[in-house]
């Protein structure tokens, strides 16, 4: 996967906006357009996705310290960009808006689970106690869920947008 100047400008670019994204919306918890951006940027860009997600993932640590919060990000965004990449790249018209609503909404109401073991590793919860973490978290993992299903519409035009960029080259 050999970048080219360009595409390290743009994903960068990519990288910084998916942060400034999630800066402007944080006074809604739970609520953002990460999701929606990873869907896009997986399915435009598809293995190079990885590029500004990371980017993304390294402002973070940068801007909010390297801290515990931050190792499940390591993984976490990748799960949503890989269940992206297991989509066939032709999918039916009409269903397609709703099918990557629904991945972007199951990605949020499983965040919590999908966070709770590394947390349970550094704080050395048992089981019993991993599972009690979740289950107090998933009133935001509903917010989560509905709201990244919600601001799914959104990747279909991300998705055309992104394309025109890339013809105008």
């Amino acid at each position: 996967m050999k970048l080219k100047i360009r595409e390290i400008a743009i994903f960068g670019m990519l990288g910084a906006l998916m942060y400034a994204s999630k800066v402007a919306m944080e006074f809604l918890p739970n609520i953002h357009l990460l999701g929606v951006m990873i869907v896009a940027l997986t399915v435009v860009y598809r293995k190079k996705a990885l590029y500004p997600i990371y980017i993304f993932i390294l402002i973070c640590g940068l801007f909010a310290g390297f801290a515990t919060w931050w190792l499940p990000y390591l993984y976490i965004w990748t799960v949503l960009w890989g269940f992206t990449m297991l989509l066939p790249k032709k999918l039916n018209k009409y269903a397609r808006p709703f099918i990557y609503m629904a991945i972007c909404g199951a990605h949020g109401f499983l965040f919590g689970t999908l966070y709770a073991p590394t947390q349970a590793l550094i704080f050395g919860l048992s089981f019993k106690g991993m599972v009690t973490w979740i289950i107090a978290g998933l009133p935001f993992d509903l917010l989560h869920g509905v709201s990244n299903f919600f601001c799914g519409i959104l990747i279909i035009p991300i998705i055309r947008a992104l394309q025109i960029a890339e013809k105008d080259k």
